[in-house]
């Protein structure tokens, strides 16, 4: 049985947050079965817990938003990708600050703290949603698309009128091993005209060299360099990862991109689900598995430092 999974037990962690520059506590917790991902603003006790499905999207200005009854969180998107490319099915996300710590701009923060405390499978089977037929949406020169595919795949092109950027493409059939060594740890990036200018508006003052790619006219200012020299479609591809798990289950498909980001990521998933022709939902074990030949990641990585 492919079953669903949460943490062995509770995260403790702080980061500053991109926007206000202030340090951020965050809680992570273990939840039981079909909890999905919640997110809980303990500076608003009163405050009523906001989940993480696409429909909560309520901005995807720079990053991806989530809001209920008049509460907002922002900057899920990296956390998402790593509670996705690690398996992780429930948990419960404490803050108390309205956006998620940005760590070092990469995922790869989260994905230690996972490994480190391990997860254990639960007794339910996962939910998976299996792309049956082509959907897609496009904005400006942006476009994404879903098509059926035996397994989770990511073909994601980018262009940049930056010298150092420029076009760059990148193909991955998802597991978790792969997301850990190739993707996770891909900083965001920026451009030091939009850094200051964000900046002299009161937002974005957080952002530093130490948790993004920032690029003046010519060059990238950070004195370390790249992690890989596709880093910035490989972000693209983290966040996108983030972005279409507020479906709340694992995806059997080609998610494929040009020129997308937060925005045409959530339009993609609201056209999906506009459109139930087009998919299905089922769960390994039950009979309709029988009837497809697909394949799902196996979440190794954490099942070997279980407690």
């Amino acid at each position: 049985m492919y079953l669903q999974r949460t943490l062995n037990k509770e995260i403790n962690c702080s980061s500053i947050g991109l926007h206000t520059g202030r340090k951020v506590k965050m809680k992570i917790k273990p939840a039981h079965v079909d909890t999905g991902i919640i997110f809980k603003r303990k500076d608003l006790p009163d405050s009523l817990p906001i989940h993480a499905e696409f429909n909560n999207v309520c901005d995807t200005t720079l990053a991806t938003s989530l809001g209920c009854n008049g509460v907002s969180v922002a900057t899920v998107e990296h956390i998402l990708s790593a509670f996705s490319g690690m398996g992780v099915d429930n948990a419960i996300v404490e803050l108390d600050s309205f956006e998620v710590p940005i760590m070092d701009g990469s995922a790869l923060p989260f994905v230690k703290l996972l490994k480190e405390v391990g997860t254990h499978s639960q007794e339910k089977a996962k939910r998976i949603l299996l792309i049956k037929k082509p959907v897609s949406v496009t904005d400006g020169e942006g476009n994404a698309v879903f098509l059926p595919n035996e397994q989770f795949k990511i073909t994601y092109e980018i262009d940049f009128k930056h010298d150092v950027i420029g076009r760059q493409s990148y193909s991955m059939t998802f597991s978790d091993e792969k997301y850990e060594q190739e993707i996770c740890s891909a900083r965001t990036f920026g451009f030091l005209r939009e850094v200051e200018y964000l900046q002299a508006k009161g937002l974005g003052l957080g952002g530093s060299l130490e948790n993004a790619i920032v690029l003046d006219d010519e060059k990238i200012i950070n004195k370390e360099g790249l992690r890989f020299p596709d880093e910035f479609v490989k972000h693209k591809i983290l966040d996108a990862i983030g972005d279409l798990f507020l479906l709340g289950m694992p995806i059997i498909g080609h998610f494929v991109a040009y020129k997308s980001g937060h925005r045409l990521n959530n339009l993609l998933l609201k056209e999906l689900m506009r459109n139930p022709n087009c998919w299905e939902i089922i769960q390994k074990g039950q009979a309709a598995h029988e009837r497809h030949a697909y394949k799902i990641p196996s979440f190794r990585i954490l099942d070997a430092v279980q407690n």
